[in-house]
């Protein structure tokens, strides 16, 4: 006697699955490890690139303006004009060039990180006290010394500041970038609001959130720990 086709058993929905609640918890936790948490993987890890390399970028046109005043205008004009393109038509100049990848979004969202961070670390460059750096030039520092042991330690709560203010904004365009790639929470989001269940889009939703609370909550921990003499300052 041969055996008949094997049908898998999926189970049977909960009520809450059924009746299509707002929110279902059993479901969401049954499909953390397979669908909610790779998604929140993917989402970091675009997220921290874009950042990374975008402080980079910036920091380098920041040093460079701060001692060649000339650059400050046309690195301020490219990054401000960068900035100031919607993320939906940068992808589209950018996929016939570099196609739906992870390419595409991440130089996009590089280019967005760009002028908030260049414009806080040059501004926290330019409002070091004179008299800070003309005593470390007293005492005989070299004009690198000055920069790295002077300058941007004061200019760290400028430089946390808009570090904050650029991972939240990135967090939330990764969520955008779901059009090109099927990555991140954007994509569960995306994919949700192609039907009626509502856990999906309500689960991911709310770990994008939570995840750009804890980013902000981190670096605002950063500073206050690197910079101790900014909160006696506030004190006095």
């Amino acid at each position: 006697m041969s055996a008949g086709p094997v049908i898998p058993d999926y189970g049977s929905p909960s009520a809450c699955v059924a009746n299509n609640s707002t929110f279902c918890v059993d479901w969401f936790t049954a499909h953390w490890s397979n669908l909610f948490w790779p998604a929140l993987v993917q989402h970091i890890e675009l997220t921290v690139i874009a950042v990374v390399a975008g402080f980079v970028i910036a920091f380098l046109m920041a040093v460079l303006a701060h001692f060649q005043g000339w650059f400050a205008m046309p690195a301020s004009a490219l990054s401000s004009f960068l900035y100031t393109v919607p993320p939906l038509a940068l992808f589209q100049l950018l996929v016939p060039v570099t196609g739906f990848s992870v390419l595409t979004v991440e130089i996009a969202l590089i280019a967005y990180s760009l002028y908030l961070l260049f414009t806080t670390i040059l501004t926290g460059l330019r409002e070091v006290p004179e008299d800070a750096v003309r005593a470390a030039r007293g005492m005989g520092l070299t004009r690198r010394q000055i920069l790295f042991k002077v300058e941007l330690p004061m200019s760290l709560p400028s430089l946390i500041s808009g570090l904050r203010v650029t991972t939240v904004m990135t967090i939330g365009t990764v969520a955008i970038a779901a059009y090109v790639i099927d990555s991140g929470l954007g994509s569960l989001i995306l994919k949700a609001l192609q039907s009626p269940f509502n856990t999906q889009f309500i689960g991911a939703g709310a770990l994008a959130v939570i995840l750009a609370l804890t980013a902000d909550g981190l670096l605002v921990l950063a500073g206050r720990l690197l910079t101790p003499w900014a909160r006696s300052r506030k004190a006095a």
